[in-house]
């Protein structure tokens, strides 16, 4: 039970913090994508690809006191941050996951806008169709928010990018 919750402390960690639960879910969904071992199920919601048992190994581990959620108020909506706390971190030496690839594409994952992952991680949820077909998925499933053929064709870059990352050359 503990190896996926432990996988998912090994990601905040490598993130050092990650702002915002859509952002979370989202690079989670992105590394289980890229074959990194992560085993949440996920289906297609309102903001992309969404676990809800991603949520759910979140909150205990909130609970188990291993990770901190600061909710912060934003304007009209409540924002959360995660990091490990102290016992988080201790649990992880004695837990270690071997992921070597992962940290390099979190990093550069956390640095993208969580609106840029909802749209790389809706194109990774359709790689099974052409890239066509792909692009009226997210111009119908995605229309609010006014994604641009651009903006596609740069998720599908990133996403080459992020694959050649996380691969043993």
């Amino acid at each position: 039970m503990l190896k996926d919750h432990a996988k998912i402390m090994k990601a905040i960690a490598a993130s050092g913090e990650i702002i915002g639960r859509k952002k979370l879910q989202k690079m989670i969904y992105i590394a289980k994508k890229l074959d990194f071992p992560f085993h949440e199920k996920y289906q297609f919601h309102f903001f992309g690809p969404y676990s809800e048992e991603l949520t759910l190994r979140v909150e205990e581990l909130c609970n188990m006191g291993f990770l901190n959620e600061i909710k912060e108020k934003k304007g009209g909506y409540f924002q959360y941050r995660y990091s490990l706390t102290e016992s988080g971190e201790e649990f992880l030496q004695l837990n270690e996951v071997e992921m070597p690839l992962l940290p390099t594409c979190l990093v550069d994952m956390n640095e993208q806008s969580a609106r840029f992952l909802e749209l790389v991680s809706t194109v990774l949820y359709f790689d099974n169709l052409e890239k066509e077909e792909i692009k009226e998925k997210v111009f119908t499933l995605k229309s609010k928010q006014k994604y641009t053929n651009e903006e596609i064709e740069q998720a599908f870059q990133y996403i080459e990018g992020l694959k050649a990352k996380s691969t043993v050359q």
